[in-house]
């Protein structure tokens, strides 16, 4: 009954304007299956091998987001069945998906990552360098990804002034791009920020892709 009613309480509270990515990193197949028949179908990894493992035994109508740090040398193995790559972090990794994707003629949507946190961490642009990308020749030439707009992820803490002034910069941030970069675009139109302690103030402040794994499934079994 746990992720039953737990997803049931999700659905109730979510608008239809916010889509649900069940992260389901660490936890079996039998809890991502049980999630799937009460009617979950987005869920989101962070590793690519549990993501394989994952994509091979599970229904095919799962849309997988891709939510860690990507190395560029695995991206090859995710291109074929990736939903959404959450995590573009530099623009090594952005020509390494159009690269790959390229190769088997699909268009690979992807969001950049910005760094919105106080707390120090190895991944996420800022704004300018999020600008350099999206000014760069090497974006300009590409034709099999497609930038559908923000991902970033709050400080963890209590502090709810603080998480909700690092929702508002992102969602500064993804107005700022979208006017200068996506005024057309209709595809850049996602905010992905909010987590299982925070979301609530993430869908308050734009968000449009909600990331929850421990108010679904419970508590992760080891990292």
């Amino acid at each position: 009954m746990g992720i039953q009613k737990n997803l049931a309480d999700l659905f109730l509270h979510l608008p239809p304007s916010v889509k649900l990515v069940a992260v389901s990193k660490n936890q079996p197949e039998v809890g991502i299956l049980e999630a799937y028949r009460h009617g979950q179908r987005r869920f989101g990894e962070n590793k690519v091998q549990e993501l394989m493992r994952k994509q091979a035994v599970l229904p095919t109508d799962i849309e997988w987001h891709f939510i860690g740090h990507l190395q560029t040398n695995k991206v090859r193995y995710i291109i074929p069945f990736i939903g959404l790559i959450q995590s573009i972090d530099s623009l090594k990794l952005l020509i390494e998906v159009n690269k790959e994707a390229a190769k088997i003629n699909r268009v690979v949507d992807c969001l950049l990552e910005l760094f919105i946190a106080s707390e120090e961490t190895k991944f996420g642009l800022d704004f300018p360098e999020a600008q350099a990308i999206l000014e760069s020749k090497d974006y300009r030439s590409m034709h099999a990804i497609r930038i559908t707009g923000l991902m970033g992820m709050a400080t963890f803490t209590n502090d709810t002034t603080r998480v909700r002034n690092e929702f508002q910069s992102l969602y500064h941030s993804f107005q700022l791009l979208k006017k200068e970069y996506f005024p057309a675009d209709q595809n850049f139109a996602e905010i992905s920020m909010g987590m299982s302690e925070d979301f609530h103030i993430a869908m308050e402040e734009g968000s449009t892709l909600v990331r929850i794994g421990t108010a679904i499934f419970g508590e992760r079994k080891g990292e």
